[in-house]
């Protein structure tokens, strides 16, 4: 008897049924009996962490993580995987502290069960912070140790397939977040098993109707494909051997939710993407697959335009196959596709496979290479916004629906379909991103925000001074390019605002004839500490921000011995358009220099510009704390929006002489509305760009030249 033998001889009958056993099974057939003792013991001491715990559906806990390494097992993981597939609950669910693994299990096993564990002892304001943020934890381990993933994968997927037990609502939240999060990332990662079957359990809990429809459209055209497949795999056999070349020629089923999802990117009906046959051929040497695919058209005649080569060009995931789409008997479409048994390997276990091929074909370390290649751009995502947006930004970029474009140098990037020159720049290297200016495809030069395809060659343009611009967000595709221009925004802002409080905070520190420079270091320091701040520049920063009030910081920083009475003269603050991010200019009432203003300070928004005359000033008059005097300065270099009505008679070509006598004062329409009144006249609503009162004085005096024009006013909420 062997030691594995003799360890489940000694288990009692109650625990050996729960499913050690046939885990021990499959780990003799590749680990060593001294590993597997090891993952005896840790089944041990999760047995004894959970004793009295019990699933939803009554079972034991315990069968739960032992299920998890179960499906490990099948991929041939390594044992401090499994361990910590047996371990991945203990810390969450049980009082086991992290030191207790590291002591008994190593510090290997305890960061992998760290990395899988989720956040529980941290308050969230939202249960879907809570969730991105352990997420956004959950994908940061895997940057250490990719195998982090490959146990919640295969957590989730144990946990899918028991979701029966789960009240509607919350089978349906976990099955939304499979489908969204987790066999995407299964898909990125390469593991196609997975990745079918957590789609295929997703798409059945969250559309039970729709799974059940077509579940039984495959079932009853099964007879048929049965039929039909072993004909047309017969036919290919016999050529295969006439050209001297091996192989296993197999059909493929198709399962629910890629027949879904098929159907809706096509917009076809089910009875056609049913009627579609596959057939899977795989050889030994990758040369065979080229010679085999030239059989296979001899025999077929191929689809012009549905060849593709993911050998030569792999896919991000790191899949390789010859696929090809032939006309079959009676014109019926027969999707083939060709691979090597490496590539099939690698095609359903992913980065799995690279524990299977340590010493043989190089196409699993090609994969784990270009699998860590895409955690380690994680790290630069994680960089900017919170968690919520972190987690958005990597559901982009899980997606592998990807273009290949060409550097000038011939080296391949491969990006989301849709990427923009501004999502290659950033591919590039960031710094390249930051300062791109202009972009070249195909060596014609293309607006930055240019789509780019398949097969182009693209150059960036930079230049030393130049940085990003705000409106790239709204047209980039990939999650690098987002987060890397938030980051800059977000640094920006920042910058601004700190200045910005930094200035009326000395404003008001004015009226006690005091300044910054004259306020101790300690004072400061002091009233840092009392308001939970960490430095200075925090200080000024939430000031600008409106998120601290400057009177009542400038009051906590006097000395004791200052006269409360303060100083009525100090001058307005000067603003000159030019603060960016923290100065907004309401669009209720369209400020524009030479107006008569004030402001309001808005938590997050900083300070916020009205006219005098808004009428939406009434609202936050009550709040006398939040308001600050301000003053425009003197030779404003900028362009303003500001908004004008102008009623005029109802003549074909109005708005066009309108246009045209606004441009004759070399002025710039930024959108123009029309709201007919009556069979009579109309009502045109213009947003001008202007420089000052001055200026816009010129356009309505203008206007109001023109006979059409019965009324010009500006306007005011």
């Amino acid at each position: 008897m062997d030691v594995t033998s003799s360890l489940r001889s000694l288990l009692p009958y109650g625990r050996r049924s729960i499913g050690i056993n046939q885990l021990i099974s499959k780990l003799e057939g590749y680990l060593p009996p001294a590993e597997i003792e090891r993952v005896q013991d840790a089944y041990d001491f999760a047995f004894g962490a959970h004793q009295g715990q019990r699933r939803r559906s009554g079972e034991p806990y315990i069968t739960h993580p032992v299920a998890v390494a179960d499906l490990l097992a099948d991929l041939h993981l390594d044992p401090q995987t499994l361990i910590a597939a047996i371990l991945h609950d203990v810390m969450e669910d049980t009082p086991t502290l992290k030191n207790e693994i590291v002591e008994r299990f190593g510090n290997e096993v305890a960061e992998l069960v760290d990395g899988v564990s989720k956040l529980d002892q941290i308050q969230f304001k939202s249960r879907a912070e809570a969730q991105a943020e352990s997420f956004r934890k959950m994908l940061l381990a895997m940057v250490k140790d990719i195998r982090v993933i490959m146990v919640k994968l295969a957590d989730r997927t144990h946990n899918m397939r028991t979701l029966g037990s789960m009240p509607p609502a919350r089978r349906r939240a976990i099955a939304r977040e499979t489908l969204d999060i987790y066999a995407p990332i299964a898909n990125r990662l390469g593991m196609h098993a997975i990745k079918v079957e957590l789609e295929d359990l997703g798409f059945r809990s969250l559309y039970p109707r729709r799974y059940k429809v077509i579940e039984t459209a495959v079932r009853k055209a099964k007879g048929n494909q049965k039929q039909f497949i072993g004909k047309i795999g017969d036919a290919l056999r016999s050529a295969l051997v006439k050209a001297g070349i091996e192989g296993l020629v197999e059909g493929r089923e198709k399962d629910a939710h890629s027949i879904y999802q098929k159907m809706r990117r096509k917009k076809v009906s089910l009875s056609e993407i049913v009627d579609v046959y596959g057939i899977r051929i795989v050889v030994d040497e990758v040369d065979t697959c080229y010679r085999t695919l030239g059989v296979v058209h001899g025999v077929y005649k191929p689809m012009p335009g549905r060849f593709k080569d993911y050998i030569a060009i792999p896919r991000a995931n790191g899949y390789q196959s010859l696929h090809t789409t032939l006309f079959g008997p009676s014109g019926t479409p027969i999707e083939v596709q060709i691979r090597t048994r490496a590539m099939h390997d690698v095609a359903e276990s992913g980065i799995a496979a690279h524990w299977q091929y340590k010493d043989g074909d190089d196409s699993a370390r090609t994969y784990s290479e270009r699998a860590r290649e895409w955690l380690q751009q994680l790290v630069d995502i994680q960089q900017g916004g919170n968690s919520e947006e972190f987690l958005e930004s990597v559901k982009v970029d899980l997606f592998p629906d990807k273009v290949y474009v060409f550097t000038p140098k011939g080296d391949i990037l491969r990006l989301p379909r849709g990427s923009t020159c501004v999502d290659f720049a950033y591919a590039v290297h960031t710094d390249v991103g930051n300062r791109c200016v202009a972009a070249k495809v195909d060596r014609r030069l293309v607006p930055l925000r240019t789509p780019v395809r398949n097969g182009q060659t693209v150059e960036i343009i930079s230049a030393k001074g130049a940085t990003p611009n705000p409106s790239w967000v709204n047209f980039v595709v990939t999650a690098k390019a987002r987060a890397s221009i938030r980051q800059y925004l977000k640094n920006l802002k920042r910058s601004e605002a700190m200045d910005l409080g930094r200035r009326l905070l000395n404003q008001s520190l004015e009226e006690f004839s005091l300044n910054l420079r004259k306020v101790p270091a300690e004072t400061i320091d002091a009233v840092v500490h009392d308001l939970g701040l960490r430095s200075e520049e925090e200080l000024y920063e939430k000031i600008g921000l409106g998120e601290r009030v400057a009177p009542f910081v400038a009051r906590r920083l006097l000395p004791l011995d200052a006269d409360s009475v303060p100083d009525t003269h100090a001058g307005p603050l000067a603003i000159a358009g030019t603060e960016g991010l923290v100065v907004t200019y309401a669009r209720c009432c369209f400020p524009i220099p030479n107006d008569p203003i004030l402001a309001n300070l808005s938590t997050g928004r900083g300070v916020v510009i009205h006219r005098e005359a808004c009428g939406n000033l009434a609202t936050f008059r009550k709040q006398p704390d939040k308001w600050i005097s301000v003053a425009w300065r003197p030779a404003v270099d900028q362009l303003f929006h500001v908004e004008i009505k102008v009623e005029v008679t109802n003549r074909m070509g109005v708005l066009a002489q309108v246009a045209a006598a606004i441009s004759g004062t070399e002025t710039n329409i930024d959108r123009v509305s029309l709201i007919e009144r009556d069979s009579d006249s109309s009502m045109l609503t213009f947003e001008l760009l202007v420089q000052d009162r001055r200026h816009l004085a010129r356009v309505i005096r203008a206007i109001r030249a023109m006979p059409e024009v019965l009324k010009v006013i500006r306007s005011l909420a």
